[in-house]
């Protein structure tokens, strides 16, 4: 049975996840682009991921919490959300990024019931 867990967490089985910049990133539909930075913050942490030219250069903030695994030795770090979701997520302010009501805003659409959620699959 699958426990929810906090969105702005990583989650435990992903294990190690530090120096993961500079990894690709896959959806669960394909490729998104690469982590340009990460953060390790207690309640906070989340990864920048460069989208490159497949949404036009934007960059995307996303929860530590959508993250389903880490290959290594692919150097990739796949996410359980969707390249849609991921698209039509809110626009990255990184001016704001410390900011508790982006923050939340962030987590509306990542979380339960918001836009950007990807339930879990029956059995988990």
């Amino acid at each position: 049975m699958r426990t929810e867990h906090d969105i702005w967490t990583y989650r435990a089985e992903v294990g190690d996840f530090t120096g993961i910049v500079g990894y690709s990133v896959e959806a669960l539909d394909g490729g998104i682009g690469k982590i340009d930075a990460a953060t390790e913050e207690v309640g906070a942490s989340s990864i920048v991921v460069d989208t490159g030219p497949w949404i036009f250069g934007r960059k995307v903030l996303l929860p530590a919490g959508v993250i389903e695994r880490i290959d290594r030795a692919e150097e990739s770090v796949y996410v359980d959300r969707t390249k849609e979701q991921i698209k039509d997520a809110p626009e990255l302010d990184e001016l704001a990024m410390a900011d508790e009501m982006h923050r939340d805003e962030l987590g509306q659409y990542y979380g339960p019931g918001g836009r950007g959620w990807q339930q879990p699959p029956h059995g988990l």
